[in-house]
């Protein structure tokens, strides 16, 4: 099997309501035009052991379907301002790539038990500038179904809508004009009612916390 993929992931997260309107773009620094969002229907699974020893270690492990990227995905831990995302594509078969196993390895070797499916219908719009694409923004409408059945009922499932813009390879690359750039976010964001999302992830927020 060919190196994972590797992207190092940069993001903010902002709840909004059901109802709440997209925002406008116009101001945001470096950025030009804005594409036409992209439907893409997204179902993941994703898996811990029992003792929750990848959560410790800050550690996400999925199986998504649908999508650009689809595949298996290990999220490693927060360093700074971003996450290292390693991907490997789907199998013909559920079972986990010999090479994922290896790297997920470093941080348990017990048995993988499934945690929560993630379903997801997703909106995801470019942001342009004239390097390329600064940024994707995704308006996201979830449903998380907690696999554990450890502090409830197996099953319980959660709904909710929230927005993620995550920086692409022509964003700013020192961290001023990063910090710029998401200050006008949070700006145009705040302006049609969205706010910060208190929840780390989406797995955070299917499991309840």
């Amino acid at each position: 099997m060919s190196e994972p993929s590797r992207t190092v992931e940069i993001e903010r997260k902002y709840d909004v309501d059901g109802s709440t309107p997209l925002p406008s773009w116009d101001a945001i620094p470096g950025v030009d035009a804005v594409s036409e969002g992209e439907l893409r229907e997204l179902d993941a699974r994703y898996f811990d052991t029992a003792e929750g020893d990848l959560a410790r270690a800050g550690v996400a492990l999925r199986r998504r379907s649908g999508g650009p990227d689809e595949g298996w995905h290990v999220k490693g831990p927060r360093t700074g301002d971003g996450r290292v995302e390693l991907g490997w594509p789907l199998g013909a078969s559920d079972e986990m790539p010999a090479p994922l196993t290896e790297v997920v390895a470093q941080w348990t070797t017990a048995p993988l038990l499934p945690l929560a499916r993630i379903e997801n219908t997703r909106t995801a719009y470019r942001l342009l500038g004239p390097d390329g694409v600064v940024a994707e923004f995704v308006d996201d409408r979830v449903r998380g179904t907690d696999l554990r059945g450890l502090s409830g009922p197996a099953g319980t499932t959660r709904e909710w809508r929230e927005w993620e813009m995550e920086l692409g390879p022509a964003a700013p690359s020192d961290p001023q004009g990063r910090n710029a750039f998401f200050r006008a976010v949070e700006q145009a964001v705040a302006a049609t009612g969205g706010r910060p999302s208190p929840s780390g992830s989406k797995l955070a927020r299917a499991l309840g916390y």
